[in-house]
C-alpha cells in the first residue's frame, strides 16, 4: 500500500466520521420505529454504515 498524503488522511477522517454519524442516527431511528419494515430498513443502514466505516479504517492500520 502506498503512503497516504495528509489530504488523503483528512478525506478518510471525514468519510469515517460521516459513516459514524449516519450509523448513530439510523440506530436512533430504528429504536423509535414501530413498523417492522421501517425498523429493518434502519437496522440494515446501521450495518452498512458500520461495514463501510470498518473498511475505511483498514487504510489507517
Amino acid at each position: 500500500m502506498s503512503n497516504l498524503s495528509e489530504l488523503d488522511l483528512q478525506n478518510l477522517r471525514h468519510l469515517i466520521t460521516g459513516y459514524e454519524t449516519c450509523g448513530e442516527k439510523m440506530s436512533c431511528y430504528a429504536k423509535e420505529a414501530t413498523d417492522p419494515e421501517v425498523k429493518k430498513f434502519f437496522e440494515d443502514g446501521v450495518n452498512s454504515a458500520t461495514q463501510n466505516k470498518e473498511k475505511l479504517m483498514k487504510f489507517l492500520g
